[in-house]
C-alpha cells in the first residue's frame, strides 16, 4: 500500500489522526472544529511508503467560514504541498451554517517516499475565521478510504452523554432556554457508523426527535412532554466512550442487548446483536428510532419478551379424518386445517414441558367464516384431569382468513387451586392446555388453521424494521441476550451493597435513638 489512511478529525478534543501529525499556528480547538485566525497556519504531515504506486491523490479539506454578523464571511485560504500552492487564494462559502467539502487534486509529482507536508493557511486579510472540521487524503483510485476509516474509528466511541435545554415551541427568538434534564444514549448494532438522527418514545408518552451536527458535538430537535406540551430542544456534548461492561454503571436506564433476526426472503435470518440506551431523565423508552450517517434507518418497538411454548401432541373432540382435516394440523405451518363436524369442540393440547403460558395465537381456516370460534375459554392442567379456567372469551370476531390473532392470558390465571390440587403455575406453568369452543359464529362445525402457546420468557423482545440506505425497508426484531453469569453476581452485588448500605444507616438511627433514650 503507497501510504496509509491518512486523516485529521478535529471534532474531537484532541483530534482524532491516523497517519498524521498536525502543528497549528494561530488556531485552537473548539468542540466540533478548530478556528483558525488570520494568519493562521494548519500543518500536517504523513508519510508516504511508495510514492511510485500514486499517479494522484485525493485531498478533501472540510471547512467553513463564520459570519459577520448578518453579512457573508471572508477568510480567503492557501493550501500547499511540499511548499508548492495546490490552491491559493482559495473563498470557502462564508454563509456559517453547514461545512463545505473542498475537494483538490494533488499531483503524483509532489509525493515523495518519506514524510510528506500539507500546509493549510488561512488570509492574514482574513475579516471572520476560518473553522476547519477535517482533513482527508486517499490515493485517486481510493477516494473515500480515509473517510470511512475516520467514521469507523469515531464510532467506537459510541455512548453519548449530552448537557441539554429547551423552550416553549414556538416562542420569541430571544426566548430563554432552560436547562433540562442529561441526555445519555447508545445504539449500535455493529456497523460502525455515527447516528446522524435519533427518536425515542417514553412509556409515559412523552417523545422526542433530534438531528445531530456531523462531529456530535451538538444537537437540535423537539420534545413533546408527558403532558402534551411541546418544545424545542437542544445539546452540546459533553461527554463520549466506548461500550464496556462498564457502561451500564453510567446510566439508571435499562441497557437493552438483543440477539436480532431479518425478515427477507419469506423467511428470519440472524443478524448482529443490537444494543439499546436512551435516558433522558424521564420513565424507560418504548419505541426508538434512529438513521446512521450511512443513510441506514431502524425502528424499534419494545414489548414484554415471550418464547413460543412447544406442543408435543394435541387431541380433539372430533376432527374430519376423511378430508384429512385432523387436530395435528394445527401444529404445522402449513395452510391444512383441522375440522370439527359440530358447533362446539374441545381440543387438549400437551407441552413438552410445563410452561407458564402468558399468551396463545389462534389462525383462522381458508373458508366459510362462519365456521369461525366465537366463544372460548382456555384451561390449564397438570394431570390432564383437574383444570383450571386461566382466559374466557365472548363475542370474538376474525376478519381474514389466514388471521392470527394473539389473546393474553390474564396476570396472575391458573395460581389458585384446582379442584383441591395444589396449582404450581406461577413456578413451573401447566403442561396440559384445553381450548374449550363452546360457540362459533352460526355453521354447523368448527375451523382452525394454527393453535400456538407462547410463555414470558423475562425481559423485553422488539419488534419494528430495519432499512439499509441502498435497499428497501426489511422485517426487523430482536429478543433479550441472556445475562451472563458475571453480569447477574455484578448486579447482585451491587443491590447487596444497597441493602448493607441502608441496613448500617438503620444501625446508626437506632444506635443513636438508644444513647437518647439513656439519657432521660
Amino acid at each position: 500500500m503507497s501510504f496509509e489512511a491518512t486523516y485529521a478529525d478535529f471534532s474531537a478534543d484532541p483530534a482524532r489522526l491516523s497517519n498524521a501529525d498536525v502543528t497549528l499556528h494561530r488556531a485552537r480547538p473548539a468542540g466540533s472544529h478548530l478556528v483558525v485566525d488570520a494568519g493562521g497556519t494548519v500543518t500536517l504531515d504523513f508519510e508516504v511508503e511508495d510514492p511510485q504506486d500514486v499517479p494522484q491523490a485525493t485531498l478533501t479539506v472540510t471547512a467553513l467560514v463564520s459570519k459577520a454578523g448578518p453579512s457573508l464571511g471572508h477568510a480567503p485560504v492557501d493550501v500547499l504541498f511540499q511548499g508548492e500552492a495546490l490552491a491559493e487564494n482559495l473563498i470557502v462559502p462564508g454563509g456559517g451554517d453547514l461545512p463545505q467539502d473542498n475537494v483538490l487534486a494533488v499531483p503524483g509529482r509532489l509525493l515523495k517516499q518519506g514524510t510528506n507536508t500539507l500546509e493549510i493557511r488561512s488570509s492574514a486579510e482574513a475579516r471572520t475565521a476560518l473553522r476547519l472540521y477535517r482533513i482527508t487524503l486517499d490515493p485517486v483510485f481510493e477516494r473515500g478510504r480515509s473517510e470511512r476509516a475516520r467514521t469507523a474509528e469515531a464510532a467506537r466511541d459510541s455512548v453519548f452523554a449530552y448537557r441539554t435545554e429547551r423552550r416553549p415551541a414556538h416562542a420569541a427568538a430571544s426566548a430563554p432556554w432552560q436547562p433540562a434534564p442529561r441526555l445519555l444514549f447508545h445504539v449500535d448494532r455493529g456497523e460502525r457508523s455515527l447516528p446522524a438522527q435519533l427518536g425515542w418514545r417514553g412509556a409515559d408518552g412523552a417523545e422526542a426527535a433530534v438531528s445531530f451536527q456531523s462531529g456530535m458535538s451538538d444537537f437540535h430537535g423537539c420534545h413533546r412532554a408527558a403532558d402534551g406540551t411541546a418544545y424545542e430542544y437542544r445539546g452540546r456534548l459533553t461527554g463520549r466512550w466506548p461500550f464496556t461492561a462498564e457502561t451500564e454503571n453510567l446510566t439508571t436506564a435499562p441497557l437493552h442487548r438483543f440477539r436480532t433476526e431479518e425478515g427477507w426472503g419469506g423467511s428470519w435470518h440472524a443478524s448482529q446483536e443490537l444494543r439499546l440506551l436512551v435516558e433522558d431523565g424521564a420513565v424507560p423508552v418504548e419505541r426508538v428510532t434512529w438513521r446512521d450517517q450511512r443513510g441506514n434507518s431502524g425502528v424499534a418497538v419494545l414489548h414484554d419478551a415471550s418464547a413460543e411454548a412447544e406442543v408435543a401432541g394435541v387431541e380433539a373432540s372430533d376432527e374430519f379424518r376423511e378430508a384429512h382435516e385432523v387436530a395435528g394440523n394445527l401444529l404445522e405451518d402449513s395452510r391444512a386445517k383441522w375440522l370439527a363436524r359440530d358447533d362446539v369442540a374441545r381440543l387438549d393440547f400437551t407441552l413438552v414441558r410445563p410452561a407458564a403460558v402468558a399468551s396463545y395465537s389462534l389462525t383462522t381456516a381458508n373458508d366459510y367464516p362462519d365456521r369461525d370460534p366465537r366463544d372460548w375459554t382456555l384451561y390449564g392442567s397438570h394431570d390432564g384431569r383437574t383444570w383450571t379456567p386461566l382466559d374466557t372469551r365472548t363475542g370474538e370476531v376474525f376478519e381474514a382468513r389466514f388471521q392470527t390473532r394473539e389473546f393474553a392470558v390474564r396476570a396472575g390465571a391458573g395460581t389458585g387451586t384446582d379442584a383441591g390440587l395444589r396449582d404450581d403455575a406461577g413456578a413451573g406453568g401447566h403442561r396440559h392446555y384445553r381450548l374449550d369452543i363452546t360457540r362459533n359464529h352460526g355453521a354447523g362445525e368448527i375451523q382452525l388453521a394454527r393453535v400456538r402457546f407462547a410463555e414470558s420468557a423475562g425481559g423485553q423482545a422488539f419488534t419494528g424494521y430495519y432499512q439499509r440506505w441502498n435497499e428497501g425497508p426489511i422485517g426487523y426484531r430482536g429478543t433479550p441476550v441472556p445475562a451472563s453469569p458475571t453480569t447477574a453476581a455484578r448486579r447482585l452485588a451491587v443491590d447487596l451493597e444497597a441493602a448493607a448500605q441502608g441496613l448500617a444507616e438503620t444501625a446508626r438511627s437506632l444506635t443513636a435513638l438508644a444513647s437518647r433514650l439513656r439519657l432521660r
